[in-house]
């Protein structure tokens, strides 16, 4: 006798379940995860890229990227950069023969403010994949989601053809400008509104379906379908599982692999959440921003503001450690050490 819908559900993960109404995607450079569950997509970024980097088991592809940056040549700071360039397409290429979809590969965030270094080592960091064998199509380049960044990224989209993803998204502001940028993918963040709001007000828990960070990203998945936009939406930087369940239906969401296992773990429902028919019912006007108004708009976000300027900075501190390490490995690679 066939087991009911019922029973059948009980046994299977929320995770599982998930994979039903949304791509899941690991957050994650360390190979093992992605291996344990089974994502359609992975994302890095500097500071995942400089942990990864650190175990034991990824240091020959760090050591493979100091003896590429060595022998390209050019001044010190020209092989560093090649270096760091050179790794995180190592970690890219070896995730994208563990999945079946697409890897972001971040832009340092130290050029978030400059539109034009970030569609050139955007460039740089497609060729290097296309040097290695990889289509430009399982590729998305991360960029912070600045006025900048924005624009880098509708150029990268309109005059190369390369898929964007825009990071570090924590305002509605942000959210339009990226989808009247018409970028291939947004990755708004949830955890870190979460934070802010325990941090900056008297509240210190919320249920899930009343996370600031979860109607966030509630809101631009509906805006982004009743309006007709074709950028998706990532839900990221998740704190706890409820989260994510709140979010089922949202184009993909990208979980850390500890998150990962707790859905494995969970055998609870999960329902659909977010649908397109939803939001076609949903009171949202349409809204333009040309660069004055974004960035009024944005700045009227406390939250956004403070957060995204403490993103990048994390980032750019992470890329700053993660370039320290290369140097001192450069370094001793260059005398025999």
């Amino acid at each position: 006798m066939s087991e009911s819908p019922e029973k059948r559900r009980r046994m299977e993960s929320a995770l599982d379940q998930l994979k039903k109404f949304t791509v899941v995607v690991a957050d994650t450079g360390d190979f093992n995860a992605i291996d344990e569950y089974k994502p359609q997509d992975a994302t890095t970024n500097p500071s995942l890229i400089l942990a990864a980097a650190k175990m034991p088991a990824y240091h020959q592809l760090v050591d493979q990227a100091i003896k590429y940056g060595i022998a390209n040549g050019g001044t010190d700071e020209e092989q560093l950069t090649n270096t760091v360039d050179k790794l995180f397409v190592n970690f890219g290429l070896e995730i994208l023969k563990k999945i079946p979809g697409r890897v972001s590969t971040e832009v340092d965030a130290r050029l978030s403010f400059d539109k034009d270094a970030m569609v050139s080592r955007a460039r740089r960091l497609i060729s290097l994949y296309e040097e290695a064998g990889v289509s430009k199509d399982r590729v998305l380049i991360k960029l912070s989601s600045t006025w900048e960044g924005i624009q880098a990224g509708r150029e990268l989209e309109e005059k190369y053809g390369i898929h964007c993803n825009m990071t570090l998204l924590f305002s509605f502001a942000q959210a339009v400008a990226c989808a009247e940028a018409q970028v291939t993918l947004i990755s708004p963040f949830v955890g870190r509104i979460l934070d802010w709001y325990k941090e900056n007000t008297d509240r210190k828990s919320y249920e899930p379906h009343e996370d600031p960070g979860v109607l966030s990203v509630t809101k631009i998945y509906n805006y982004y379908k009743k309006f007709g936009y074709n950028t998706v939406v990532m839900g990221a930087s998740f704190r706890n599982i409820g989260e994510v369940k709140a979010l089922a239906g949202c184009d993909l969401l990208t979980i850390s692999p500890g998150l990962l296992g707790e859905l494995s773990k969970d055998h609870s429902a999960v329902s659909c959440t977010l649908t397109p028919q939803g939001a076609k019912e949903c009171s949202l006007d349409k809204v333009h921003l040309d660069e004055k108004a974004f960035r009024w708009l944005h700045n009227e976000d406390r939250m956004a503001v403070e957060k995204l300027s403490d993103g990048i900075r994390k980032f750019a501190a992470d890329a700053v450690k993660l370039e320290t390490m290369i140097k001192e490995k450069m370094f001793n690679e260059k005398n025999g050490q």
